[in-house]
């Protein structure tokens, strides 16, 4: 299994390195409960970061600000150098379409195809392809996950891994700039998790895509992680490389690594 191709097949045209996510001095509550307060971020293209914090801590809160699902009550958002809170409807389907997203639950159609699950996204977004393009696309995604021959399954006769590995090729087909992975080792076996991340390191050298990660999976994060940004209390309470935050004689912080 793993990503054969060659970083220059991809139809991605983002600089590595280029900042695709700016978030800032975002706040947002529901009622009284201040979930977010003065929380900035930046993402950059070729890049994992990892959002990493405790049950309830805002991380669902702050991705379904990212893709416009909920509006902040203050700060900025910026997308691919649009503003997120901005936008209209139909222009947040349009930058959605260069967001992936893994779902936790992989949000798979059970009474679909394999084949058919793929094809939804393209359908969705009335992108105008040939029946043959569509099924090179259909094709290559399945193949970078290693799962080609599962074409013409259903959901129901997959594994948990091999499931949340169509999910990925699903987020893949329309080759975003930004994928956003939600608790993507969740569930799944030591052996299974494993594969799982290797295919998030993959996809992160084929794609250069930038990925935002939501994990409490330490192992996941000490192999996928460029950044990790500590989600405590509402804020960005410390952010930098795995290996620096592990040494933090901080006591918010070790309880992670404990």
């Amino acid at each position: 299994m793993g990503i054969t191709k060659n970083k220059e097949e991809s139809a991605r045209t983002l600089k590595q390195g280029e900042q695709v996510l700016m978030v800032r001095n975002l706040y947002k509550s529901f009622g009284n409960h201040k979930v977010l307060i003065d929380f900035s971020f930046s993402l950059h293209s070729g890049e994992n970061v990892v959002v990493l914090g405790k049950s309830g801590s805002g991380k669902s809160v702050l991705i379904k600000c990212i893709i416009g699902l909920l509006k902040p009550d203050s700060g900025s958002i910026e997308v691919l150098g649009e503003s997120i809170p901005e936008l209209s409807d139909d222009e947040l389907d349009q930058i959605r379409m260069k967001i992936g997203f893994l779902f936790q639950s992989n949000a798979l159609y059970d009474s679909l195809t394999v084949r058919q699950n793929l094809e939804f996204p393209l359908r969705r977004h009335s992108i105008r392809l040939t029946q043959a393009e569509v099924d090179q696309l259909v094709k290559d995604a399945l193949e970078d996950v290693g799962l080609a021959y599962t074409i013409n399954m259903t959901p129901a006769e997959l594994s948990g891994g091999m499931r949340k590995r169509v999910a990925l090729a699903r987020t893949l087909i329309l080759k975003p700039s930004i994928i956003l992975y939600d608790e993507p080792t969740t569930g799944l076996d030591p052996i299974t998790s494993k594969e799982i991340i290797e295919l998030i390191k993959d996809v992160q050298q084929k794609y250069q895509a930038a990925s935002l990660i939501i994990s409490h999976d330490m192992n996941c994060v000490r192999m996928v992680a460029d950044r990790v940004i500590m989600l405590i209390e509402g804020r960005n309470y410390a952010e930098g490389k795995y290996d620096e935050l592990i040494k933090t004689n901080d006591p918010l912080i070790k309880a992670f690594f404990e």
